[in-house]
């Protein structure tokens, strides 16, 4: 049998890697294209594949009880590489799956560059690939080069929607006075790799609070750029100080809620908690959860040294804010994540406007699959909106259709977004009872939903596995 042609695969990331994973266990040969360390972003630090250049966390692993969890399980049934390398590289985050960055980074690089399927080119494409690559995924990310986003413009005629991101500071353990913060995970709930206590806890209180959410307030700001000003943030990744301009409590009901964190100094939750989570599998590195900021480098130390416990913090990395760059997939990108104007390129990853790492990892799945299939003349279809790929599948290439006037258009209000339960179609009949046959009441019988929607995914993934006969990514 001849080998089909080898397909283009442009960026090394999250989606890049993992597409490039799953052509070649398909057995198609694949030609990847990374530009760094030629050409570096205004993110990265090294010309690592799968880099992270934001939190080292993939966020909940609970499969029945939240919709990220559950995509998790999806990926890993389909043979996910990324979520093997997060697997092997896991560290104590709660009920989180968090990862050592560079160990993990390492591990995709590894594995990808010992794939004898899989060819590396450091160079950076820029423009449209060249015509004679007839089957192209681009999953240039957030940050693609200036020069493929101006031919991406050009030949569909719409320019990039946009959005502002930002990164939080890690701090060095040994900095850390743990004679004020403690190690615990709210509720002391366990998780991949954790033990319960998982996070270090830096209390405030309320004095201490109002203090330092002035102090955010009147911190020095970077400025944006003329062609920035209106370039709106993503809700999931606001920086710190802008939580604080929408309300003087909304941090404690955010990223500094102290529910179910007693600190034993006083046996009580605190007023306010900052919590830092292990980001290296030494633990030599902590990084601040939900405190991705834009606040000018000197006033990160000022400000947040004001915070119990970290009066003596040393900053491995501070935090930063760079503007990421989607399209308008609705309208751009046929349900099998083909550019409309030009079938041979594919989209996968954070361009298409999914959020997240696992998110954008999940399309480099199924745009990788969906290249395959083609090579081979394979028929597959995309997995059901009942599953977490397919419910995220539909909500970029179709979500935000709405009427007008009798006719299909895309809304304009278009924004990156997380995999959630709301995207899932919802039960035909939700349960009423439990397994003994009580009548469940308001949390419960949430929590119940979740778990048999979660459930309804997995058999339908495994059903749409099978009839896509397909080969099963190995890792």
């Amino acid at each position: 049998m001849t080998r089909p042609a080898p397909i283009h695969v442009v960026g090394a990331g999250l989606a890049g890697s993992e597409a490039a994973h799953q052509i070649a266990s398909a057995g198609v040969p694949v030609v990847l294209h990374e530009m760094r360390p030629e050409r570096m972003t205004d993110a990265h630090k090294s010309g690592g594949f799968a880099e992270l250049v934001c939190s080292n966390s993939f966020r909940s692993d609970d499969w029945q009880n939240n919709a990220v969890g559950l995509l998790h399980e999806e990926m890993r049934r389909c043979g996910s590489l990324i979520m093997a390398a997060a697997d092997v590289h896991k560290l104590p985050a709660g009920g989180a799956l968090a990862v050592d960055r560079d160990a993990f980074s390492a591990e995709v690089t590894r594995r990808i560059e010992t794939n004898p399927l899989i060819t590396i080119e450091r160079s950076e494409v820029a423009g449209l690939p060249p015509d004679d690559w007839n089957s192209v995924v681009i999953a240039t990310g957030p940050l693609t080069s200036p020069a493929l986003s101006a031919a991406v413009g050009a030949l569909t005629g719409e320019g990039e929607l946009a959005f502002f991101d930002a990164i939080a500071p890690v701090i060095h353990r040994e900095s850390v006075d743990t004679s004020i913060a403690w190690f615990q995970s709210r509720y002391d709930k366990t998780g991949p790799a954790g033990t319960g206590a998982d996070y270090l806890n830096c209390p405030m209180n309320k004095e201490e609070y109002n203090a330092f959410v002035d102090a955010l307030l009147a911190g020095d700001k970077t400025v944006f750029k003329d062609w920035e000003a209106n370039t709106p943030y993503f809700d999931g990744c606001l920086p710190v100080e802008v939580m604080a301009e929408r309300g003087r409590e909304t941090l404690r009901y955010g990223p500094m809620k102290p529910v179910g964190l007693d600190d034993p100094r006083t046996g009580r939750w605190p007023y306010a908690v900052v919590q830092l989570r292990q980001d290296n599998a030494l633990g030599t590195l902590w990084n601040m959860v939900g405190f991705q900021t834009k606040l000018k480098h000197a006033e990160q130390v000022r400000i947040f040294r004001m915070i119990p416990g970290l009066e003596a913090a040393e900053f491995a990395r501070l935090g930063g804010l760079h503007r990421n760059t989607y399209l308008n997939s609705p309208k751009l990108l046929d349900a099998a994540l083909r550019l409309k104007a030009q079938p041979r390129l594919r989209f996968a990853g954070q361009i298409t406007g999914v959020e997240g790492y696992v998110e954008s990892a999940a399309m480099g799945l199924l745009a990788g699959r969906f290249a395959a299939a083609d090579a081979l003349s394979h028929s597959i279809v995309a997995p059901p909106v009942t599953t977490a790929l397919g419910a995220l599948l539909a909500h970029i290439t179709g979500g935000h259709l709405i009427a007008d006037d009798g006719e299909r258009s895309t809304a304009r209000s278009f924004q990156p977004m997380n995999i959630n339960y709301g995207l899932l179609p919802d039960l035909e009949a939700a349960p009423v009872t439990d397994a003994a046959g009580k009548k469940l009441k308001g949390p419960e019988r949430g929590r119940a939903k979740k778990q048999v929607m979660s459930q309804r995914a997995i058999a339908d993934l495994e059903a749409w596995l099978a009839a896509a006969n397909m080969p099963v990514a190995t890792n």
